[in-house]
Formats: structure tokens, C-alpha cells, sequence
């Protein structure tokens, strides 16, 4: 494991229940990881154990790793109906640091309202929508616009059961940050082949989205 945790300051902590104490609806969050592999799998764990426990509408589960997976931990935010959990495809890749506690935050809020805070023409152009749609937004700590777009393409995959979002920590994943040919962050990539930089609108993100479909 590596040496060195990651901490998250207090007055993160102490914010959160003005965020999460009053959910419409309960969400589970699905860690894949190997607590002890690395301290971020370890860390990762924690997190969600600790909302788990503070917050009634919150619950906990760890997974193993998975083939399909190429970086860890992996942070699934599912809605639960009774005992069974309901995937809106939201992921997030890493552990959330800084500015990106505050998108982890929205990815639970986007889940637990439905996707309600998207725009009215965004929810009625996605209806239509046929294709799978990946959405990977490439962000860091220090990325106070990422935590913008986040909230936007997380209300995406809830919306929509076509699009599956996730949300990467490219500074602890320098690869992705290569793979793409990351200049600015936030970085979004639209079905591998479509970018977007820095906080762009639903409507720009629809544009864009419909012009990565073959």
C-alpha cells in the first residue's frame, strides 16, 4: 500500500449535511477496489463508509476489482428502490480530492433527484436519444470548473439510460490525461472521439453528443 493517505479537511465534512442529510430518494454507493492495494482503494472505502454512517439516506457496499476496469478505485453512485439498486451509469474514477468532493457530492444529488436540475429541453431532446453514449470527464483536485461540468453530465446519465458518465481524476491518472491529449481541464470526451474543454453548456454538450454517433 502506499505510505502516504489522503485526508479531506474538515470543513468539507462539516458542510455535507446541508447536501446530503435531506435525499428524496436513498443511493448506494458500489466502491470497486482493493483496500489493500493502494491507500486511494483504502481511502475510498472509508469515504463511503463514513457517509454510510452519517447520513440515513446513504448506503455502502464493496466490490472486488473488476476486468472491465482499468483504473482504481471505482466509485458507482446507484438509486435504490427497496433493496435493489438502480444504475444510472455514474461513475467516478479515483478518489475524490479538493474541489472534486463537491462533484462526488453532485453525482449523489443527480442520482437521488432523478436528474430533476437538468434543463426541461435537455430532458425532452434525451428521450429521443437511441445510442450508447460515454461521456469521460477528465478533471484534477484543483479543477473548480470540473466540479460544473460534473454536476452537468451526471444529470446526463440519469436522464437518459442510454449515457454512462464517469467522472476521471486525471491527476492520479496521468495516462488518461496522455490517452486523450489533455491540454485544460475540465476535458470532456464524448464516445472517444469528440472533445470539449472547460464549462460548456446542455446544449453545446447535445450538439456535440449528437455528432459523435455514426
Amino acid at each position: 500500500m502506499e505510505d502516504r493517505p489522503i485526508q479531506f479537511d474538515e470543513e468539507t465534512w462539516a458542510s455535507l449535511p446541508d447536501y446530503l442529510s435531506h435525499l428524496p430518494e436513498a443511493v448506494r454507493l458500489h466502491v470497486w477496489g482493493d483496500e489493500k492495494a493502494t491507500a486511494s482503494e483504502h481511502e475510498a472505502a472509508e469515504l463511503a463508509r463514513m457517509l454510510d454512517n452519517r447520513f440515513e439516506h446513504i448506503d455502502f457496499k464493496l466490490l472486488p476489482r473488476r476486468i472491465n476496469y482499468n483504473y482504481y478505485p471505482v466509485i458507482g453512485i446507484m438509486r435504490l428502490d427497496g433493496d435493489e439498486a438502480i444504475d444510472h451509469g455514474v461513475r467516478f474514477i479515483g478518489l475524490p480530492a479538493g474541489y472534486q468532493m463537491t462533484s462526488l457530492i453532485s453525482a449523489i444529488q443527480s442520482v437521488a433527484f432523478r436528474g430533476m436540475t437538468s434543463e426541461a429541453m435537455t430532458r425532452i431532446q434525451l428521450k429521443k436519444l437511441r445510442h450508447e453514449v460515454t461521456l469521460e470527464l477528465i478533471t484534477s483536485a484543483e479543477d473548480e470548473a470540473g466540479t460544473v461540468m460534473a454536476h452537468r453530465v451526471c444529470n446526463l446519465a440519469v436522464v437518459s439510460p442510454w449515457i454512462h458518465t464517469y467522472i476521471i481524476m486525471g491527476d492520479a491518472f496521468p495516462e488518461a490525461v496522455v490517452r486523450y491529449s489533455v491540454n485544460r481541464i475540465p476535458h470532456l470526451v464524448i464516445n472517444e472521439r469528440v472533445h470539449l474543454e472547460g464549462i460548456v453548456d446542455e446544449k453545446m454538450i447535445l450538439e456535440h453528443i449528437a455528432s459523435s454517433i455514426p
